[in-house]
């Protein structure tokens, strides 16, 4: 059974705590997000990366916010409108149903998502599924240690397990990386249309 997020926790999801450990902002611009990028923040919760990411890339970029819970998608759309953004579209999904239609974006981010995944595989075909060829995906998860912060230990996923799912599900050029002392990324690059996707 995966852990799943409680929508009663989602005050954890923006607290200075987690602005000190993951700020969005810079955490964005380290993994490479730059000015004119169409991405995807998959499973964007209450906007807490997508607000800064639609700063980052800008007129010439658009962000994707897709989630699978309408309160979340409720919460960010409010924030939208309040900080006045015109390149954000939001989008309700189902886990392995992202919606958008075959490479849409070039940036694809999940942000501690995975670890929620019924079907790791499926829901890594579908980023690649919407992805540009040799588009990104950049993965953030909970390191696999005991730590006060994050969901059980055995919920955890290990970061070489990631790139294997990664693999096999034809990216390539995979990168694993700290964050900070709690998570890593794994980053990876869509395979040129033709190689193996898995179908």
């Amino acid at each position: 059974m995966v852990h799943k997020f409680n929508m009663e926790s989602k005050h954890k999801l923006d607290n200075p705590q987690r602005r000190k450990l993951l700020p969005p902002e810079e955490t964005l611009r380290r993994l490479g997000l730059k000015s004119g990028d169409i991405m995807a923040d998959i499973g964007c919760g209450i906007g807490y990366f997508t607000l800064p990411a639609a700063r980052i890339v800008g007129s010439q970029g658009k962000v994707y916010g897709l989630d699978i819970m309408a309160e979340m998608i409720e919460e960010t759309k409010s924030k939208i409108r309040e900080n006045h953004l015109t390149n954000v579209e939001l989008v309700q999904v189902r886990e392995n149903d992202f919606v958008l239609a075959d490479q849409t974006v070039g940036y694809a981010f999940a942000c501690l998502v995975a670890h929620e995944a019924e079907e790791p595989l499926a829901f890594f075909r579908e980023v690649a599924r919407i992805l540009q060829p040799t588009g990104r995906i950049v993965t953030i998860e909970w390191a696999k240690q005991h730590s006060m912060m994050g969901p059980p230990l055995e919920h955890r996923l290990d970061s070489g397990d990631v790139a294997d799912v990664l693999r096999q599900c034809g990216f390539t050029n995979l990168q694993q990386m700290a964050v900070n002392a709690e998570m890593y990324a794994v980053i990876g690059e869509r395979a040129i249309v033709g190689m193996a996707l898995g179908h």
